[in-house]
């Protein structure tokens, strides 16, 4: 028992909230518009589909997803305050519950509008059952982008009309293809011609010292796990 630090060397983190797929589940989709938004919006409209519009007060999945907005994980012992945390610090915070059925064809729908540092995103994602989640779209400022769904999820920013961007695109394309990742899409925002958004298709997470090389030849880089 001694080579275990702890119990949660053991057992995992200890998720706070009465269900995996929407509360748990729910984390993760909040923790997305974190990374997406570039940190806390200062707005957020979470609108709610078919299961997740009928249950989402009692089951947790409101503070559940705010807390990951505000970068929480899943076993912080905030989560359960997550809310009132908040509009504390001046988000601006608004549930809606629709009546139509899921736009992305789940009943554990979320379509996350936000205002963050990073500009306006607004995705739609899914918790599919035990803690995971899909992301199925995302509108990035006006581009939009429909990754594979499932995590890990890598999008890359680029200033196409900057000196050298071409190389530094390979060189991306480098780092990954020794990750054994070939697939990509190109997503061009609408407006001036300019930046574009490349989508890479990952089967495995990327360690640390990847991202940062990545990060390091773009001019932002969104990596969700």
């Amino acid at each position: 028992m001694d080579k275990y630090k702890s119990v949660f060397d053991i057992i995992g983190p200890i998720m706070i909230g009465p269900s995996s797929s929407h509360t748990a589940g729910a984390v993760a989709i909040g923790r997305v518009g974190h990374i997406l938004a570039g940190g806390v919006p200062s707005r957020a409209d979470v609108h709610y589909y078919d299961s997740f519009a009928r249950t989402h007060s009692g089951h947790g999945t409101d503070y559940a997803i705010i807390s990951g907005l505000l970068g929480f994980a899943p076993d912080d012992p905030r989560v359960p305050d997550a809310i009132g945390i908040a509009r504390r610090q001046g988000m601006d915070l608004t549930f809606h519950e629709e009546d139509e059925p899921s736009p992305i064809d789940h009943p554990n729908t979320a379509v996350l509008d936000l205002r963050g540092p990073a500009g306006r995103v607004i995705y739609a994602a899914c918790s599919i059952g035990g803690g995971t989640i899909e992301v199925r779209r995302i509108n990035l400022d006006g581009c939009l982008i429909t990754p594979p769904g499932l995590l890990p999820i890598l999008l890359v920013e680029l200033d196409e009309s900057e000196k050298g961007a071409g190389r530094r695109l390979e060189r991306i394309r480098d780092l990954l293809r020794e990750e054994g990742v070939t697939k990509q899409t190109r997503y061009e925002p609408e407006g001036p011609a300019g930046t574009a958004v490349y989508e890479f298709d990952l089967d495995n997470p990327l360690s640390a010292q990847r991202q940062k090389q990545i990060a390091g030849h773009s001019s932002r880089m969104m990596y969700i796990d």
